[in-house]
């Protein structure tokens, strides 16, 4: 495959994996081979193994960190300090760090470094993977990010005493009226956790504070 063909199938693509490029006439191996070698040439820029995106020089649009992540993990939606930052429930600058994208997945945890920025994933079980939508975060590119309530509640899950008030009230919050309480309970629910349901009656309270104020 010579590199201008490549870039018909994949240059409108904000990142690609490798499958994209094969069909039934195409050997894998050569593909591959040639992968190698234009991430060798600074053409194509590796993610992780069989996940791509082009160099600057040739790419139409940049993937945004949260794309990026989603594919870099399957299953996966964004979640916690990202996903409450997207929302404007913390303060971007705030979310730990804007360099990392944080996410739940039902794979293992894990946490990556790549060339386009850091990812960290956490482990949620099947039962308690939901609350998730697909937005458009740039024009032509969709992620699936967790709803605020969901995001929130991911947290304090995988935060060790996370229901305690001390931890919730110490999290920079805001703009906590824009939650959807009735779907904040619904959700911890779910969970069947007396930590869960006690989170959410701090959280109910703290936002309740908020819209009095």
């Amino acid at each position: 495959m010579k590199f201008d063909d490549f870039l018909q199938i994949v240059g409108k693509e904000p990142l690609f994996e490798t499958g994209l490029l094969l069909s039934d006439d195409v050997d894998p191996s050569d593909v591959r081979r040639q992968l190698s070698r234009w991430v060798a040439t600074g053409k194509v820029v590796q993610l992780r193994r069989g996940v791509y995106v082009l160099a600057s020089v040739y790419r139409k649009q940049t993937p945004h960190a949260f794309v990026m992540s989603n594919v870099l993990a399957r299953p996966s939606y964004v979640s916690f300090r990202s996903a409450l930052a997207f929302h404007g429930l913390i303060p971007e600058s705030l979310s730990v760090t804007a360099a990392v994208t944080t996410a739940v997945t039902t794979r293992r945890p894990e946490s990556l470094e790549t060339p386009r920025g850091a990812f960290q994933f956490r482990h949620l079980s099947r039962r308690l993977f939901f609350g998730m939508v697909e937005i458009d975060v740039l024009p032509g590119q969709q992620a699936l990010i967790a709803r605020p309530e969901k995001a929130l509640l991911d947290l304090v899950y995988l935060t060790p005493r996370g229901d305690r008030p001390v931890f919730l009230e110490s999290l920079p919050l805001q703009a906590l009226d824009s939650l959807d309480l009735g779907l904040l309970q619904a959700y911890a629910d779910r969970w069947q956790s007396p930590k869960m349901e006690r989170a959410a009656a701090v959280i109910a309270a703290l936002a309740r504070i908020e819209a009095d104020e």
